[in-house]
C-alpha cells in the first residue's frame, strides 16, 4: 500500500484505531509477562536463599 502522508499511515484506511490498538495491547502484554517472569525469578531466588539458610543451621 501506498500512503500520501503520515497521517494516512496512522489512519490505516479507517481501521487505524483497530491496528494501533491491537499493537499496543500486545506491546503492554507482553511487557506486563516480562514483568511477572522477573517477580517470579525474585520469588524463587528468595525462597532457595531462604531454604539454603535453613540447611546451614
Amino acid at each position: 500500500m501506498q500512503w500520501q502522508s503520515m497521517a494516512e499511515f496512522f489512519a490505516m484506511g479507517g481501521r487505524g484505531f483497530f491496528v494501533w490498538g491491537s499493537y499496543g495491547v500486545s506491546f503492554a502484554l507482553i511487557v506486563a509477562e516480562l514483568w511477572l517472569l522477573r517477580q517470579r525469578h525474585r520469588s524463587s531466588l528468595a525462597r532457595l536463599y531462604s531454604l539454603q539458610q535453613l540447611e546451614k543451621d
